[in-house]
């Protein structure tokens, strides 16, 4: 009798911790589901709260701190920049959802060949395997990649995905995708007066002909409008060298967050942020 009773609370306390793991686990569930539905819920109020009519064209985005990121988690550089995925899908799908017609992303800097070897390479084969896995998304959701910079720099097998995604994507109407590799705002310059001063030898364009107009036509940007809003994370406050031309009237928006930790209800903010500003380009706008 006694070893009966010792066997229905041995099976007793098993039952139990059986109940409390599966309370626990169910808790723990609910707690993650209710803060993913909460923001979720703030992601979109701060979506309705945005003025269709007055969406920004072009809007270029500074990914920044992707390495800072990964030291606060005690990781390497190259952790952060495989996590800011999430970030790049997100803010691609906020404007797909907007039907914003330009999107920039400042993916690697032509002074970002002066970082670590190991760090570049990574870098490198995260663009080439980015783009293979989501060609077929893009194709799907009529997104168009073009990509800006100096090309020629990168490997040979991140220029064939480039190239190949580029083709498979020319024909699409939806979100115009540039991704700024290798680039720099005095590269794009510079490679635009090179180009400008060989067709004024050849006497194609008269000396006295240029003006801003016709010169942005050699820039890489040549087909796409000026950004309308510029997005940078990361906290620092500056444009490091990106579309110096293009950003003359662009209206800045710096976010502290590190580009890892950005998300759509981010995205928001910013546009809200944009939508609140006057945009006068130089000039004097009397309100009646």
């Amino acid at each position: 009798m006694k070893a009966l009773s010792k066997t229905r609370i041995k099976l007793l306390v098993v039952l139990g911790l059986i109940f409390l793991t599966i309370l626990l686990y169910n808790k723990r569930h609910l707690f993650f589901a209710t803060a993913k539905n909460n923001i979720q819920v703030q992601a979109d109020n701060l979506k309705a709260r945005i003025a269709l009519d007055k969406l920004p064209q072009h809007i270029a985005v500074m990914m920044d701190g992707n390495g800072r990121w990964a030291a606060k988690q005690g990781k390497p550089r190259v952790f952060g920049h495989m996590s800011s995925l999430q970030s790049v899908e997100e803010t691609i799908t906020a404007c797909v959802e907007l039907n914003i017609p330009y999107l920039t992303l400042f993916a690697f800097s032509t002074e970002n060949w002066e970082r670590p070897q190991e760090e570049v390479n990574t870098l490198m084969q995260l663009f080439v395997t980015t783009i293979r896995d989501k060609l077929q998304e893009l194709v799907e959701n009529n997104i168009k990649l073009k990509v800006i910079g100096d090309i020629n720099r990168l490997p040979k097998e991140c220029q064939i995905a480039l190239n190949n995604a580029i083709q498979a994507t020319k024909d699409n109407k939806g979100l115009c995708l540039i991704v700024a590799l290798s680039y720099s705002g005095k590269w794009d310059i510079i490679q635009a007066v090179k180009t400008l001063a060989h067709e004024t030898l050849i006497h194609k364009v008269k000396p006295d002909d240029i003006n801003a107009e016709i010169f942005q036509h050699y820039l890489s940007t040549s087909e796409i409008p000026d950004p309308d809003l510029l997005i940078r994370t990361g906290g620092d406050i500056r444009i490091s060298n990106f579309l110096l031309w293009q950003l003359a009237y662009t209206e800045l928006v710096f976010v502290d967050k590190y580009w890892p930790e950005f998300r759509k209800e981010d995205f928001y903010k910013a546009l809200i942020n944009y939508q609140q500003r006057d945009r006068r380009f130089g000039k004097i706008i009397r309100k009646p």
